[in-house]
């Protein structure tokens, strides 16, 4: 996710604290929080899938889920 878009999301949330938003500014608000908790996972994914446990006898294990 573009840096520009977080901070736009993070614009919307102070925002939303001090005031009410617009029912535009509600749906950007949706829309950027589903790109951002898309981009997370997407992220947490592929560190998880590059994530090797290794066990009291040296032998390596791979959290990658097996489809």
């Amino acid at each position: 996710m573009e840096k520009s878009r977080i901070e736009r999301l993070n614009e919307l949330a102070k925002k939303a604290k001090i005031s009410s938003l617009s029912e535009a500014e509600l749906a950007e608000r949706d829309e950027l929080r589903k790109e951002y908790i898309a981009a997370f996972k997407a992220n947490l994914k592929a560190t998880l899938d590059n994530t090797v446990i290794v066990d009291k006898d040296g032998n390596r294990r791979s959290l990658r889920k097996d489809n």
